[in-house]
């Protein structure tokens, strides 16, 4: 019971949302004394468009990521919603991910965030392990190649992405071994996707660029356990 307790009670909650929102959401956040957040800076994909539609005068986003108890970050999701408008033109998104494990120290922090809550976290594990709605897609390609990952995502029914950069870092050895050669330099592109799009969006982004492709991307889907701002 311990360990699927460990498994099913904690999650890491993204928001993704205009830099002054995130601001506004960090001082929330440390309302709610929550221990430890990380700040991406990123760009939206969306096609100009989608941002007409949407009301969006620019692509600048922020995520914003950290890591509480289900029932807390349920809670904090429905504030975030309220006080940040979420859903409304030139806001963001705001989800959930199930976490399956953590360090001692920081699943100790998160426990004392909500330690009233532990017996009725038990009593929702089966619930969490249900069917769930929208996957998180994560594609991570070559510099230069996120707008080719959004080219194959969207007539599979992605409607836009957010984009951030990141750096390589691996066992030269063992890439040698393997005959793989990645740049340092990679984008990460993140797509919210229902789940009867899920399969395909990750099948065309593969195809179109995938490791064997210039892009030498690699695409991965993680399930959301809940999400506000999408409607």
């Amino acid at each position: 019971m311990a360990d699927q307790y460990k498994k099913a009670a904690f999650r890491m909650l993204f928001l993704i949302a205009t830099p002054k929102l995130v601001n506004k959401a960090v001082g929330m956040f440390k309302e709610g004394n929550v221990p430890t957040q990380y700040i991406f800076h990123a760009q939206g994909t969306a096609s100009s468009e989608v941002m007409d539609m949407l009301g969006l005068d620019g692509v600048d986003k922020n995520i914003l990521m950290t890591m509480m108890p289900k029932l807390f970050a349920d809670e904090m999701l429905k504030k975030l919603r309220k006080k940040l408008h979420l859903g409304m033109p030139n806001t963001g998104i705001s989800f959930t991910v199930a976490m399956s494990g953590g360090s001692g120290h920081i699943l100790q922090l998160m426990e004392k965030m909500e330690p009233e809550e532990k017996e009725r976290l038990a009593e929702r594990n089966e619930t969490d392990m249900t069917d769930n709605e929208y996957s998180m897609i994560m594609a991570i390609v070559n510099q230069g190649f996120s707008e080719d990952v959004m080219n194959a995502a969207r007539p599979k029914g992605a409607s836009g992405g957010t984009v951030f950069h990141s750096r390589r870092v691996g066992n030269e050895e063992a890439m040698k071994f393997w005959k793989i050669s990645v740049q340092e330099e990679r984008e990460v592109v993140i797509i919210l996707a229902g789940k009867e799009d899920k399969l395909a969006i990750m099948q065309e982004i593969g195809k179109k660029c995938g490791m064997q492709s210039k892009a030498q991307g690699i695409v991965m889907s993680l399930p959301v356990d809940s999400v506000v701002g999408l409607d």
